[in-house]
């Protein structure tokens, strides 16, 4: 039977619980042996750790769709590395994978729950940003709930981030008209001259509202929300006729205790006869592959460009969530381990 024996595991711990979003005090690193496989289980080398807002959720000990990670556990999060031992026939030493394998170097974990990374002539790092869970939940939460048609006018909140940038992306790929709305004048020329948006508005300044209004003259038909806020108020106000608004992320929102209290969207929903449906990764995840050869058909191809922002060593997992959130990131946010 492979054996662990001997190796020691590096992991980023929960060391307290957080209101809102964790911070590097939130976190510690921690030294442990590795466990044994049992039958049925793959022992991965993480190589990339992930790093998504989704992460503040996991934390917080609020209603969410997944339980709160406990404290004292190692964090969770999407990584992706190589299967170094396995007990499996799914797998041998020398495959890729991806899957929920925590802030760890070393994970075993169900064979079952890991995925096979099979496009081996692009970077391994894809797997967890273009063609993991960010693409494919732009891809399933634009084409399988927002059903964007050509001549559209979609809006994207955070345009430049790791699933704005490929929502935006995929929408011009389907012959809509995409305006992405960013936090800075970097961003904004990020969507403009890298992800070839056809307008990109800087949420930051003063004239905020008459630029939307610029930029959507017809009013708009699709609008994927990532932020929720003032940013989602102003757009929910400038629906069309006929309108999807597709939830994606409530990023600008600090905490939900107590329930935060904004403008009644109810008459422009009536009125317009529009539709909003919250989206979650989780329910199209017996469609995953299906997105993923899509994604990289069009990456090989050139159609589909990607940013990554890479941090180098375990020591800059505790403040990367709060990294995020303070938007210094440029792409999609990762952890690499030697």
């Amino acid at each position: 039977m492979p054996t662990s024996r001997n190796l020691e595991n590096r992991r980023v711990v929960l060391a307290a619980r957080p209101l809102g979003i964790p911070q590097a005090d939130h976190f510690a690193l921690e030294t442990t042996s590795v466990p044994e496989l049992g039958d049925g289980q793959i022992l991965v080398r993480n190589r990339y750790l992930s790093v998504d807002p989704a992460m503040r959720g996991w934390v917080n000990a609020v209603a969410n769709y997944a339980p709160p990670v406990p404290v004292g556990d190692v964090m969770r999060s999407f990584a992706a590395g190589e299967v170094i031992a396995s007990t499996s026939d799914l797998f041998t030493p020398g495959d890729l994978v991806s899957g929920m394998f925590g802030w760890q170097r070393y994970a075993v974990v169900e064979a079952a729950t890991a995925r096979a990374v099979s496009d081996r002539d692009l970077p391994l790092s894809t797997a967890l940003g273009v063609l993991g869970v960010n693409g494919v939940t732009a891809y399933w939460g634009l084409l399988g709930v927002g059903h964007p048609k050509a001549g559209d006018t979609v809006v994207v909140s955070t345009a430049a981030g790791a699933v704005g940038s490929v929502v935006g992306q995929i929408a011009r790929l389907k012959g809509c008209h995409v305006v992405g709305i960013a936090g800075g004048a970097a961003k904004v020329r990020q969507c403009l001259d890298v992800f070839g948006f056809d307008a990109a508005l800087d949420y930051k300044a003063g004239d905020f509202s008459v630029a939307l209004d610029a930029a959507c003259p017809q009013g708009v038909d699709l609008y994927f929300d990532n932020t929720s806020g003032a940013i989602s108020d102003a757009v929910v106000s400038r629906l069309a006729l006929r309108a999807r608004v597709v939830i994606c992320g409530t990023a600008s929102v600090a905490a939900w205790e107590p329930w935060p209290v904004g403008p009644r969207v109810e008459r422009h929903l009536l009125v317009k006869r529009a539709r909003i449906e919250g989206f979650l990764l989780f329910d199209w995840m017996d469609r995953y592959d299906e997105a993923v050869r899509d994604l990289a058909a069009w990456v090989r191809g050139g159609q589909l460009q990607y940013r990554e922002h890479v941090l180098r060593g375990f020591e800059q997992a505790p403040d990367a969530i709060a990294m995020l959130y303070r938007g210094e990131n440029q792409g999609k946010l990762l952890i690499e381990i030697d």
